[in-house]
Formats: structure tokens, C-alpha cells, sequence
């Protein structure tokens, strides 16, 4: 696995593995309606298997999108990609957002998930890096047309975005559970 997606899944895995199915389902405390520890990570989840998805489909297409950025997104790429901030706040796209889940899940399946979903997302994008070096291939909602570097930068940023969401979740539960 590229060493980027490698840190996110360290992170990732140091602040799920050892919870249970009831600490999963924590929400933040003051804004119990905001997603839970586990839809956050299916919402991960959700955005490498998009990812995984438009790599293959301009793989199978054999060409990279002719598409090029407008200056909000050059200006949104460099914000998120070169300062490395997300901001907060905004809506996830539909096709991202997790459902109430079927079933609980405890951390440590929740990081068995991350892994082979961040692993199938690993290889569209190395796949679509030797076909396309370093060239813009796929887009991004909000950021337009995205190399694989770039894309494994967006993962990253975004990773540690929910990464601090679910901490502070985790501390404000902290001896309450």
C-alpha cells in the first residue's frame, strides 16, 4: 500500500481497533444527530469505494477525463491538497453518506473494512498512475479532475478530518461508557 494511504490506516486503526459495538455507535454529545463513530467510517468507506470505482471506469475507458479544473476547484484543491485543511460543516454528497447501520460493528471490523477497501482503492489508483502518470484522470465533486497522487492526498486530508471527529467523540465519552 503507498506509504500516504499506509499513515491514514495507522491512524485509523489506533483510534477504532479496540472499541465495541456500543462505543461505535457514540455520537457527539452535544449534537446527537451528527453521524456516529461507525457511519463516519462508513462514510470513508463509501468515498474509496467511489474512488476505487471512477479510477476503474477511466481505466476501462482507457483515456483520463478531458475535464479541467475551474479556479474555485484549483482553489479548493490547493486549500485542502497543499495546505492540507479541510474545512467543516459541509455536506457530504448523497452517494458518500452512510445509512443507519443494518448491524453493529466493533472497531476491530470496522479496521478490517478500512483495510481492504483503502487496499482496493491502493491498486485502481497505482493501476491508473502507470497508465496515466502523473496526469489529472478522475474527478472529484468539489475538487475536479484529480491525479493519483492528489486523490491519495484528498484520502489522507479527508481520512484525518473524521479521524479528529471521532476522537473528540471518544473524549467526550470518555468514563461515560
Amino acid at each position: 500500500m503507498h506509504e500516504c494511504l499506509e499513515r491514514l490506516e495507522t491512524e485509523l486503526v489506533a483510534i477504532l481497533d479496540e472499541l465495541n459495538a456500543r462505543e461505535t455507535q457514540l455520537a457527539p454529545r452535544a449534537r446527537p444527530e451528527k453521524w456516529t463513530i461507525q457511519q463516519s467510517v462508513e462514510h470513508l468507506l463509501l468515498t474509496y469505494r467511489s474512488t476505487s470505482a471512477q479510477a476503474r471506469l477511466r481505466l476501462h475507458k482507457g483515456a483520463p477525463t478531458r475535464a479541467q479544473p475551474s479556479l474555485g476547484q484549483r482553489l479548493a484543491q490547493m486549500t485542502v491538497l497543499n495546505l492540507g485543511y479541510f474545512p467543516s460543516g459541509r455536506h457530504a454528497p448523497p452517494a458518500v453518506c452512510p445509512t443507519l447501520p443494518a448491524s453493529l460493528r466493533t472497531g476491530a471490523e470496522l479496521t478490517r473494512r478500512l483495510h481492504e477497501d483503502l487496499l482496493e482503492m491502493d491498486g485502481a489508483l497505482a493501476q491508473a498512475e502507470t497508465v496515466f502518470g502523473q496526469r489529472r484522470f478522475a474527478s472529484h465533486l468539489i475538487l475536479g479532475p484529480l491525479s493519483a497522487k492528489q486523490w491519495r492526498k484528498f484520502h489522507l486530508v479527508h481520512g484525518r478530518h473524521h479521524a479528529n471527529q471521532i476522537r473528540r467523540i471518544r473524549r467526550e465519552h470518555e468514563g461515560r461508557v
